[in-house]
């Protein structure tokens, strides 16, 4: 299937911050056109693909500020996509939200595994959708180095590099996904306070309506398996029992 891309941006948004160009991907033309309507309306650009294929071609030729992704699509599903996507550098920290009609909890903690930043069940509202489209953004800039007051951040041999979005431990880089980045930053932003896993789910996610915690005992674990000596006995992420996690203070890290 060819791309269709769409010229025309309707809706123009009081909030500019907010606009930016969307790619949908779905291989069915009628829910295409449903999340198109609704992203225009909100003052969005939108390029429409039919296929993970045609997506991937269409990412090379330019990067988006968003992906939806479909998930049930032959011949490439979007669960492959969003792997793919974030296996490579340039295309790693392109937000995705991921689209199913897969009811399974389980099906939604995968796609979260494999890089998705957001999940949505079919049918879903399209408002709700597009308020995940606008929080994604936001995160996004809020990283930006414009609106960073420090570069860069330290904790024992972990350094992190907000401009340029890096960890490293001991001079060597980790490969961190972008969720596992934010939410190291927002623990050590808040400097061995508490934060409960529905503030990281706010923060991280931007989602305190739809969003199970749980996902962010998932991240939290795998970002545990990067930046710790030994993941079961953490250094730098405390588990806090029944509220939810703190970074270590330095003499913590120290010990």
């Amino acid at each position: 299937m060819e791309a269709v891309i769409s010229e025309e941006v309707f809706g123009f948004m009081s909030e500019l911050d907010f606009f930016g160009l969307v790619y949908v991907v779905d291989d069915d033309a009628n829910v295409r056109k449903l999340i198109s309507v609704a992203l225009k309306e909100s003052g969005f650009e939108v390029c429409e693909f039919g296929s993970g294929v045609d997506l991937l071609e269409g990412v090379r030729r330019k990067i988006p500020d968003v992906i939806v992704l479909d998930w049930m699509m032959s011949p490439l599903d979007g669960l492959a996509v969003c792997g793919r996507l974030k296996m490579e550098r340039e295309t790693r920290i392109i937000p995705v939200i991921m689209i199913s009609a897969k009811e399974d909890e389980v099906d939604c903690i995968l796609g979260l595994e494999m890089g998705a930043d957001n999940y949505l069940k079919k049918p879903f509202s399209t408002k709700v959708l597009v308020a995940l489209v606008k929080a994604a953004i936001r995160r996004r800039d809020c990283f930006l180095p414009g609106g960073i007051k420090d570069e860069i951040l330290s904790l024992g041999s972990l350094k992190i590099n907000l401009a340029n979005r890096t960890v490293t431990k001991d001079g060597r880089f980790l490969d961190l996904t972008m969720k596992e980045f934010d939410l190291l930053v927002n623990l050590m932003n808040e400097q061995s306070r508490v934060m409960t896993r529905e503030q990281l789910m706010s923060r991280v996610w931007a989602v305190d309506f739809s969003g199970d915690a749980r996902t962010v005992d998932v991240h939290i674990r795998y970002l545990r398996q990067k930046i710790e000596d030994q993941a079961d006995h953490p250094k730098y992420v405390k588990t806090v029992r029944g509220i939810g996690y703190r970074i270590a203070s330095g003499d913590e890290v120290q010990q």
